[in-house]
Protein backbone atom coordinates (compact mmCIF):
# COMPACT_ATOMS: atom_id res chain seq x y z
CA UNK A 1 0.00 0.00 0.00
CA UNK A 2 2.73 2.42 0.91
CA UNK A 3 5.47 1.21 -1.38
CA UNK A 4 6.82 3.65 -3.94
CA UNK A 5 5.24 3.17 -7.37
CA UNK A 6 7.71 3.37 -10.23
CA UNK A 7 5.01 4.29 -12.73
CA UNK A 8 4.44 7.58 -10.95
CA UNK A 9 8.06 8.56 -11.31
CA UNK A 10 8.06 7.51 -14.96
CA UNK A 11 5.05 9.70 -15.68
CA UNK A 12 6.79 12.63 -14.06
CA UNK A 13 9.99 12.11 -16.07
CA UNK A 14 8.08 11.92 -19.33
CA UNK A 15 6.10 15.01 -18.37
CA UNK A 16 2.97 13.58 -19.94
CA UNK A 17 -0.26 14.31 -18.13
CA UNK A 18 -2.06 11.83 -20.39
CA UNK A 19 0.03 8.99 -19.00
CA UNK A 20 -0.75 10.10 -15.47
CA UNK A 21 -4.45 10.25 -16.28
CA UNK A 22 -4.38 6.72 -17.63
CA UNK A 23 -2.63 5.44 -14.52
CA UNK A 24 -5.10 7.16 -12.23
CA UNK A 25 -7.92 5.54 -14.17
CA UNK A 26 -6.41 2.13 -13.29
CA UNK A 27 -6.14 3.17 -9.60
CA UNK A 28 -2.44 2.39 -9.69
CA UNK A 29 -0.88 5.80 -9.07
CA UNK A 30 -0.24 8.02 -6.09
CA UNK A 31 -0.71 5.49 -3.26
CA UNK A 32 1.57 7.41 -0.94
CA UNK A 33 -0.09 10.73 -1.68
CA UNK A 34 -3.53 9.23 -1.07
CA UNK A 35 -2.40 7.77 2.24
CA UNK A 36 -0.80 11.05 3.28
CA UNK A 37 -3.87 13.00 2.26
CA UNK A 38 -6.45 10.98 4.15
CA UNK A 39 -4.26 11.09 7.24
CA UNK A 40 -3.63 14.74 6.82
CA UNK A 41 -7.29 15.58 6.65
CA UNK A 42 -7.99 14.02 10.02
CA UNK A 43 -6.24 16.95 11.69
CA UNK A 44 -7.78 20.17 10.45
CA UNK A 45 -10.25 22.30 12.40
CA UNK A 46 -12.72 25.04 11.56
CA UNK A 47 -14.45 27.59 13.73
CA UNK A 48 -18.09 26.56 14.06
CA UNK A 49 -20.27 26.49 17.17
CA UNK A 50 -20.25 23.16 19.01
CA UNK A 51 -23.22 20.87 18.53
CA UNK A 52 -24.44 18.02 20.69
CA UNK A 53 -21.91 15.23 20.61
CA UNK A 54 -19.09 17.43 19.30
CA UNK A 55 -16.07 19.04 21.04
CA UNK A 56 -16.47 22.65 22.11
CA UNK A 57 -14.37 25.28 20.35
CA UNK A 58 -13.46 28.21 22.64
CA UNK A 59 -13.46 31.70 21.06
CA UNK A 60 -9.68 32.01 21.40
CA UNK A 61 -9.13 28.79 19.44
CA UNK A 62 -11.72 29.86 16.88
CA UNK A 63 -9.84 33.13 16.29
CA UNK A 64 -6.59 31.24 15.84
CA UNK A 65 -8.15 28.95 13.27
CA UNK A 66 -9.71 31.87 11.41
CA UNK A 67 -6.20 33.27 11.03
CA UNK A 68 -4.79 29.93 9.85
CA UNK A 69 -7.51 29.21 7.29
CA UNK A 70 -7.52 32.86 6.29
CA UNK A 71 -3.93 32.51 5.06
CA UNK A 72 -2.00 33.71 8.14
CA UNK A 73 -0.70 30.60 9.96
CA UNK A 74 1.82 32.58 12.00
CA UNK A 75 -0.95 34.76 13.40
CA UNK A 76 -2.93 31.68 14.35
CA UNK A 77 0.10 30.08 16.00
CA UNK A 78 0.64 33.18 18.16
CA UNK A 79 -2.94 32.99 19.43
CA UNK A 80 -2.54 29.24 20.02
CA UNK A 81 0.49 29.91 22.24
CA UNK A 82 -1.63 32.17 24.45
CA UNK A 83 -4.31 29.48 24.67
CA UNK A 84 -1.68 26.90 25.67
CA UNK A 85 -0.54 29.14 28.52
CA UNK A 86 -4.09 29.44 29.83
CA UNK A 87 -4.91 25.73 29.41
CA UNK A 88 -1.62 23.76 29.36
CA UNK A 89 -3.29 20.37 29.84
CA UNK A 90 -5.79 20.84 27.01
CA UNK A 91 -4.67 19.17 23.75
CA UNK A 92 -6.67 21.68 21.69
CA UNK A 93 -4.11 24.49 21.90
CA UNK A 94 -1.26 22.28 20.68
CA UNK A 95 -3.52 20.86 17.97
CA UNK A 96 -4.23 24.38 16.71
CA UNK A 97 -0.54 25.28 16.80
CA UNK A 98 0.33 22.17 14.82
CA UNK A 99 -2.42 22.99 12.34
CA UNK A 100 -0.79 26.32 11.66
CA UNK A 101 2.60 24.67 11.26
CA UNK A 102 1.14 22.08 8.90
CA UNK A 103 -0.23 24.67 6.45
CA UNK A 104 3.14 26.42 6.41
CA UNK A 105 4.85 23.11 5.59
CA UNK A 106 2.17 22.26 3.04
CA UNK A 107 2.47 25.59 1.24
CA UNK A 108 6.26 25.43 1.15
CA UNK A 109 6.02 21.91 -0.33
CA UNK A 110 3.50 22.74 -3.06
CA UNK A 111 4.40 22.26 -6.70
CA UNK A 112 2.77 21.28 -9.98
CA UNK A 113 2.96 17.67 -11.16
CA UNK A 114 0.88 16.21 -13.97
CA UNK A 115 -1.01 19.49 -14.16
CA UNK A 116 -2.08 19.31 -10.50
CA UNK A 117 -0.97 21.57 -7.66
CA UNK A 118 -0.33 19.72 -4.40
CA UNK A 119 2.27 19.07 -1.70
CA UNK A 120 3.93 15.97 -3.12
CA UNK A 121 6.93 15.67 -0.81
CA UNK A 122 8.73 17.65 1.90
CA UNK A 123 8.44 18.22 5.64
CA UNK A 124 12.07 17.46 6.45
CA UNK A 125 14.23 19.56 8.73
CA UNK A 126 13.62 21.50 11.94
CA UNK A 127 10.08 22.60 11.10
CA UNK A 128 8.97 19.03 10.52
CA UNK A 129 10.67 17.85 13.72
CA UNK A 130 8.94 20.57 15.75
CA UNK A 131 5.63 19.60 14.22
CA UNK A 132 6.15 15.95 15.22
CA UNK A 133 6.97 17.03 18.78
CA UNK A 134 3.61 18.82 18.96
CA UNK A 135 1.85 15.74 17.62
CA UNK A 136 3.42 13.64 20.35
CA UNK A 137 2.28 16.15 22.97
CA UNK A 138 -1.31 16.02 21.73
CA UNK A 139 -1.32 12.22 21.98
CA UNK A 140 0.25 12.31 25.44
CA UNK A 141 -2.21 14.85 26.82
CA UNK A 142 -5.21 13.04 25.33
CA UNK A 143 -4.07 9.72 26.80
CA UNK A 144 -3.54 11.30 30.23
CA UNK A 145 -7.14 12.56 30.17
CA UNK A 146 -8.38 9.17 28.92
CA UNK A 147 -6.70 7.45 31.85
CA UNK A 148 -8.98 9.48 34.14
CA UNK A 149 -12.15 9.44 32.02
CA UNK A 150 -12.93 7.54 28.83
CA UNK A 151 -14.49 10.19 26.58
CA UNK A 152 -15.19 10.43 22.86
CA UNK A 153 -13.60 13.89 22.71
CA UNK A 154 -10.22 12.69 24.02
CA UNK A 155 -10.24 9.69 21.68
CA UNK A 156 -10.81 12.14 18.85
CA UNK A 157 -7.84 14.24 19.96
CA UNK A 158 -5.69 11.11 20.28
CA UNK A 159 -6.67 10.25 16.72
CA UNK A 160 -5.81 13.77 15.62
CA UNK A 161 -2.38 13.46 17.21
CA UNK A 162 -1.67 10.20 15.39
CA UNK A 163 -2.96 11.77 12.18
CA UNK A 164 -0.55 14.67 12.65
CA UNK A 165 2.32 12.22 12.74
CA UNK A 166 1.03 10.26 9.79
CA UNK A 167 0.60 13.16 7.42
CA UNK A 168 4.11 14.47 8.09
CA UNK A 169 5.62 10.98 7.67
CA UNK A 170 3.61 10.62 4.47
CA UNK A 171 5.03 13.87 3.12
CA UNK A 172 8.51 12.68 4.04
CA UNK A 173 7.97 9.35 2.30
CA UNK A 174 8.41 7.27 5.47
CA UNK A 175 5.92 4.56 4.53
CA UNK A 176 6.09 2.30 7.58
CA UNK A 177 5.65 5.11 10.08
CA UNK A 178 2.82 6.56 7.99
CA UNK A 179 1.00 3.22 7.99
CA UNK A 180 1.48 2.67 11.73
CA UNK A 181 0.26 6.13 12.69
CA UNK A 182 -2.64 5.94 10.24
CA UNK A 183 -3.97 2.71 11.69
CA UNK A 184 -3.72 4.18 15.18
CA UNK A 185 -5.62 7.30 14.07
CA UNK A 186 -8.40 5.20 12.55
CA UNK A 187 -8.69 3.10 15.70
CA UNK A 188 -9.09 6.19 17.88
CA UNK A 189 -11.83 7.57 15.61
CA UNK A 190 -13.68 4.25 15.90
CA UNK A 191 -13.39 4.39 19.70
CA UNK A 192 -14.78 7.93 19.67
CA UNK A 193 -17.79 6.80 17.63
CA UNK A 194 -18.47 3.85 19.91
CA UNK A 195 -18.81 6.29 22.80
CA UNK A 196 -20.62 8.94 20.78
CA UNK A 197 -22.20 7.72 17.51
CA UNK A 198 -23.22 11.28 16.68
CA UNK A 199 -19.67 12.66 16.56
CA UNK A 200 -19.53 13.86 12.96
CA UNK A 201 -15.86 14.80 13.11
CA UNK A 202 -14.85 11.22 13.94
CA UNK A 203 -17.01 10.10 11.04
CA UNK A 204 -15.10 12.49 8.77
CA UNK A 205 -11.86 10.76 9.75
CA UNK A 206 -13.28 7.39 8.82
CA UNK A 207 -14.81 8.80 5.64
CA UNK A 208 -11.44 10.05 4.45
CA UNK A 209 -9.90 6.69 5.23
CA UNK A 210 -12.66 4.82 3.39
CA UNK A 211 -12.36 7.04 0.35
CA UNK A 212 -8.60 6.94 -0.08
CA UNK A 213 -7.95 3.30 0.71
CA UNK A 214 -10.50 2.31 -1.93
CA UNK A 215 -8.50 4.17 -4.61
CA UNK A 216 -5.54 1.78 -4.29
CA UNK A 217 -4.64 -0.61 -7.09
CA UNK A 218 -5.44 -4.35 -6.69
CA UNK A 219 -1.76 -5.11 -6.08
CA UNK A 220 -1.52 -2.55 -3.31
CA UNK A 221 -4.76 -3.79 -1.78
CA UNK A 222 -3.18 -7.22 -1.50
CA UNK A 223 -0.17 -5.67 0.23
CA UNK A 224 -2.52 -3.72 2.49
CA UNK A 225 -4.18 -7.00 3.51
CA UNK A 226 -0.89 -8.64 4.44
CA UNK A 227 0.23 -5.52 6.31
CA UNK A 228 -2.92 -5.66 8.43
CA UNK A 229 -4.26 -2.31 7.21
CA UNK A 230 -8.09 -2.19 7.12
CA UNK A 231 -9.86 -1.77 3.79
CA UNK A 232 -12.12 1.05 2.67
CA UNK A 233 -15.23 1.87 0.65
CA UNK A 234 -15.19 4.95 -1.56
CA UNK A 235 -18.97 5.39 -1.73
CA UNK A 236 -19.33 5.14 2.03
CA UNK A 237 -16.40 7.50 2.48
CA UNK A 238 -17.96 10.07 0.17
CA UNK A 239 -21.22 9.90 2.13
CA UNK A 240 -19.39 10.31 5.43
CA UNK A 241 -17.43 13.28 4.12
CA UNK A 242 -20.56 15.04 2.90
CA UNK A 243 -22.18 14.48 6.29
CA UNK A 244 -19.09 15.85 8.03
CA UNK A 245 -19.06 18.95 5.83
CA UNK A 246 -22.66 19.72 6.79
CA UNK A 247 -22.58 18.69 10.48
CA UNK A 248 -18.98 18.67 11.67
CA UNK A 249 -17.47 21.16 14.09
CA UNK A 250 -13.76 20.42 13.86
CA UNK A 251 -13.27 19.02 10.36
CA UNK A 252 -15.59 20.50 7.70
CA UNK A 253 -12.97 22.83 6.18
CA UNK A 254 -10.43 20.10 5.56
CA UNK A 255 -13.09 17.57 4.60
CA UNK A 256 -14.20 20.01 1.90
CA UNK A 257 -10.63 20.79 0.78
CA UNK A 258 -9.46 17.19 0.48
CA UNK A 259 -12.69 15.97 -1.07
CA UNK A 260 -12.39 18.64 -3.77
CA UNK A 261 -8.71 17.93 -4.34
CA UNK A 262 -9.12 14.20 -4.57
CA UNK A 263 -12.23 14.20 -6.71
CA UNK A 264 -9.89 16.00 -9.11
CA UNK A 265 -6.88 13.74 -8.63
CA UNK A 266 -8.42 10.27 -8.49
CA UNK A 267 -11.85 10.56 -10.12
CA UNK A 268 -11.30 13.46 -12.58
CA UNK A 269 -14.67 14.89 -11.51
CA UNK A 270 -13.61 18.50 -11.98
CA UNK A 271 -17.04 20.11 -11.93
CA UNK A 272 -18.11 18.23 -8.82
CA UNK A 273 -14.79 19.05 -7.17
CA UNK A 274 -15.33 22.72 -7.95
CA UNK A 275 -18.62 22.74 -6.02
CA UNK A 276 -16.59 21.89 -2.91
CA UNK A 277 -13.56 24.09 -3.63
CA UNK A 278 -15.15 27.40 -4.60
CA UNK A 279 -16.94 27.92 -1.24
CA UNK A 280 -13.53 27.66 0.45
CA UNK A 281 -12.05 30.30 -1.83
CA UNK A 282 -15.09 32.53 -1.22
CA UNK A 283 -14.95 32.15 2.57
CA UNK A 284 -11.16 32.52 2.79
CA UNK A 285 -10.24 34.84 -0.11
CA UNK A 286 -6.71 35.47 1.21
CA UNK A 287 -5.71 31.80 1.45
CA UNK A 288 -3.55 31.16 -1.64
CA UNK A 289 -3.82 27.36 -1.33
CA UNK A 290 -7.60 27.43 -1.65
CA UNK A 291 -7.37 29.94 -4.50
CA UNK A 292 -4.86 27.80 -6.40
CA UNK A 293 -7.07 24.73 -6.08
CA UNK A 294 -10.13 26.58 -7.42
CA UNK A 295 -8.04 27.96 -10.27
CA UNK A 296 -6.59 24.52 -11.03
CA UNK A 297 -10.09 23.02 -11.30
CA UNK A 298 -11.33 25.82 -13.57
CA UNK A 299 -8.29 25.29 -15.78
CA UNK A 300 -9.13 21.59 -16.06
CA UNK A 301 -12.61 22.62 -17.23
CA UNK A 302 -11.04 24.97 -19.84
CA UNK A 303 -12.51 28.00 -18.09
CA UNK A 304 -9.40 30.06 -18.61
CA UNK A 305 -10.84 33.41 -17.59
CA UNK A 306 -12.14 32.11 -14.25
CA UNK A 307 -8.92 30.17 -13.67
CA UNK A 308 -6.78 33.26 -14.31
CA UNK A 309 -8.90 35.26 -11.88
CA UNK A 310 -8.13 32.78 -9.10
CA UNK A 311 -4.43 32.61 -9.96
CA UNK A 312 -4.11 36.40 -9.91
CA UNK A 313 -5.95 36.50 -6.59
CA UNK A 314 -3.44 33.99 -5.23
CA UNK A 315 -0.59 36.27 -6.33
CA UNK A 316 -2.20 39.20 -4.53
CA UNK A 317 -2.83 37.23 -1.34
CA UNK A 318 0.75 37.83 -0.14
CA UNK A 319 1.22 35.01 2.35
CA UNK A 320 3.29 36.26 5.34
CA UNK A 321 5.73 33.35 4.98
CA UNK A 322 8.40 34.20 2.35
CA UNK A 323 9.02 30.54 1.44
CA UNK A 324 5.30 30.00 0.93
CA UNK A 325 5.09 33.18 -1.12
CA UNK A 326 7.88 31.99 -3.41
CA UNK A 327 6.00 28.76 -4.13
CA UNK A 328 2.70 30.58 -4.72
CA UNK A 329 4.39 32.98 -7.14
CA UNK A 330 5.98 30.17 -9.13
CA UNK A 331 2.83 28.05 -9.30
CA UNK A 332 0.46 30.91 -10.16
CA UNK A 333 2.80 32.25 -12.84
CA UNK A 334 3.11 28.80 -14.37
CA UNK A 335 -0.66 28.35 -14.57
CA UNK A 336 -1.18 31.89 -15.93
CA UNK A 337 1.32 31.24 -18.71
CA UNK A 338 -0.80 28.29 -19.83
CA UNK A 339 -4.18 30.04 -19.66
CA UNK A 340 -2.95 33.04 -21.69
CA UNK A 341 -5.43 35.29 -19.90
Amino acid sequence: MLLHVRDRGMAGRLGEKSKMTAMLGRKSALPLVSMAAFLAALLAITCTPARAGEPALPPQAARALDEIYGGNPDGGIAIAHAFEESAPQNPLGYTVEAEGMWWKIYCESCEIKWGMVDAWSGGKGAAGDAYLALAGKVIKLANERLAKSDTAEMHLYAGIGWAMEARLYGLRGDHRKTAHAGVQARAECLRALRLDPGMADAEVGLGLYNYYVDTLSPMLKVLRFFMGIPGGNRQEGFRQLQDGISRGVLLPVDARFYLAKDLRTYDHQYQQALTFAEPLAARFPNNPIFLLLAGNLNAELSRDQAASSYFRAALKSSAPDPDCNAHIQKIADSFLAKTNQ
